[in-house]
């Protein structure tokens, strides 16, 4: 198989990598590091046509994601999505061009699936025999099977009031499960302390390389099932961020070997009213988002305090001439029903919350019945 990733590179300050060793974050500056490809070398030999006799999974995209040998692969089966015109829920919104990108169909259930594959797959390539992670559910469970099916060992730590689908899926895949008093920040605090001492890598959002390369398939499907075109709008539910991230990164990937033009969807981020940072941030025009006090809502994966990619995810919205909007629970609530009543999808809190954003977001000309708006939701309805 050949490779075209050629080092690891930091968001921030530029600082460069090998990748053939394990690394976390920028030991100068401590922001994420970004996986850079020998993108001049796949322009002229590398087109969409290549990918037809290819079957339909993430791998797909195997020149523009980071592991080197496909023997390293850990699959489960990561099948692309389905992007569905959500016709009768359109009508209702007044949206002739209203599309889900439903992420429920991955082995797991949620778009987490991407990202542990891909971070999975290279610590098995890298020789990495122990993960540690903290989750407010959906990661926790992806990080649990790929692991398993890896032969890794899998270390969670998640708050206590995960929901118990997480929690027990965990346990029966065979993960070490640690559940805490406190946040997914708080979780995040002890694997920090720990790592170290107990030869654990840590996987946390973001803070290793390689999650945002799987999350960044979700642009690349996207972009593939829309003809290599893209949507006006892309409403995503933000916690850690790292698909907005990721698949920002997709997009100028895609542009620089000739699949896509210049032409960048409006990203609007949404957030829950009882923890929403990025929301607030925004709002204050700033580049950086403070810790949020006291967080609460029942979307468990927007319960994210204080994300590590907070400055990336701003410059994303700003540079996309986006926005960032927050939604009450009772909002999530009822779009969760509203959902699979228009349209037949089951949906988890998180996305349900892109629902909940549409009426003000076209309330307040964010949005317009002629934009083609692209919703993700990112898992399916867990009891």
């Amino acid at each position: 198989m050949q490779h075209y990733l050629i080092q690891l590179e930091c968001s921030k300050c530029g600082e460069t990598y090998p990748h053939a060793k394990p690394h976390n974050v920028c030991l100068s500056c401590g922001k994420p590091l970004f996986a850079r490809y020998a993108l001049e070398q796949l322009f002229d030999s590398w087109k969409p046509e290549h990918l037809l006799s290819r079957p339909p999974s993430l791998w797909r995209y195997k020149e523009l994601l980071p592991v080197c040998d496909e023997e390293h692969i850990v699959s489960l089966g990561e099948t692309m999505t389905p992007l569905i015109h959500a016709k009768s829920l359109g009508e209702h919104f007044g949206l002739s061009e209203l599309w889900i990108k439903d992420e429920s169909r991955l082995p797991s259930g949620s778009f987490k699936t991407r990202g542990l594959a891909m971070a999975v797959s290279k610590a098995k390539e890298l020789g990495i025999t122990k993960l540690a992670i903290p989750s407010a559910g959906n990661a926790a469970t992806a990080l649990s099977v790929y692991a398993a099916c890896a032969g890794i060992q899998a270390y969670i730590f998640m708050p206590k009031d995960t929901p118990a689908f997480n929690i027990d899926t965990c346990r029966l895949a065979g993960a070490n499960v640690t559940l805490i008093d406190g946040l997914i920040s708080d979780a995040g605090k002890i694997v920090a302390e720990r790592k170290a001492d107990e030869g654990w890598f840590d996987v946390s959002t973001l803070k290793e390389p390689y999650r945002v390369e799987g999350k960044k398939t979700m642009g690349f499907e996207l972009a593939e099932q829309l003809g290599w075109k893209l949507p006006d709008v892309i409403i995503y539910p933000t916690g850690g961020g790292t698909g907005i991230v990721g698949m920002w990164k997709g997009f100028s990937e895609l542009e620089k070997i000739g699949w896509i033009g210049k032409k960048r969807p409006r990203f609007i981020s949404v957030q829950a009213d009882g923890c929403a940072p990025i929301v607030k941030a925004w709002e204050a025009g700033k580049s950086s988002a403070e810790t949020w006090q006291n967080a609460h809502t029942i979307a468990s994966g927007l319960r994210v305090p204080q994300a590590i990619a907070d400055f990336l995810i701003l410059d994303t919205i700003q540079k996309s001439n986006g926005t960032a909007v927050s939604v009450t629970d009772d909002a999530i609530r009822d779009s969760m029903q509203l959902l699979p009543t228009k349209e037949g999808i089951l949906t988890c809190p998180e996305g349900a919350a892109t629902v909940a954003s549409l009426e003000q977001l076209l309330s307040d000309g964010t949005i317009t019945s002629s934009d083609q708006v692209v919703l993700f939701n990112t898992g399916g309805y867990q009891s």
